[in-house]
């Protein structure tokens, strides 16, 4: 996948990703979308493009466990989030949302960069901006076969349980 980046900080919490009010007025993707990222930059959410990938710093979706904060993000198109460390139930909603959570290096990228996930014997990033290469953690393949189907339901849909 390749995409512009969109940099945020480290510590990006829950309620700066979609404010908990939000969830109250709706559960939609496609409404909280709009709100994305509101309390930091209230015109971040109409600058986002389909294919967009976030790109922070250090535990990233940290806070509470609102599910609604994967969702908000995946309704916006965009489809992995890069950081060097993800707060744990983020991490595992991204996953079961069909969200990538991509976990590397991100000092080195800058707002506006092309950025391509690749997957070949692992996970890497290449900056085409820069030309730089990036490592990335892998992911155990139950993660990746969760979000190339689109998340966990979907996941079970298909398989009615986990494959051994």
């Amino acid at each position: 996948m390749t995409g512009r980046a969109r940099v945020f900080a480290s510590d990006i919490n829950t309620d700066y990703i979609i404010a908990s009010r939000r969830k109250r007025e709706s559960l939609d993707p496609q409404v909280l979308r709009r709100y994305l990222f509101e309390e930091l930059d209230p015109d971040f959410a109409a600058s986002i493009e389909p294919g967009d990938l976030l790109v922070a710093g250090k535990n990233f979706g940290c806070g509470s466990a609102m599910e609604v904060a994967v969702t908000a993000v995946a309704g916006a198109g965009i489809p992995a989030v890069l950081a060097p460390s993800f707060a744990r139930t983020y991490y595992r909603n991204a996953v079961n949302n069909g969200l990538l959570p991509v976990v590397c290096d991100t000092r080195a990228i800058h707002e506006g960069d092309r950025l391509t996930v690749l997957r070949d014997q692992g996970l890497a990033v290449r900056n085409e901006t820069t030309g730089e290469a990036i490592a990335a953690a892998a992911l155990p393949k139950i993660m990746w076969e969760i979000i190339e189907a689109g998340g966990l339901v979907p996941y079970f849909r298909r398989h009615g349980d986990f494959r051994v």
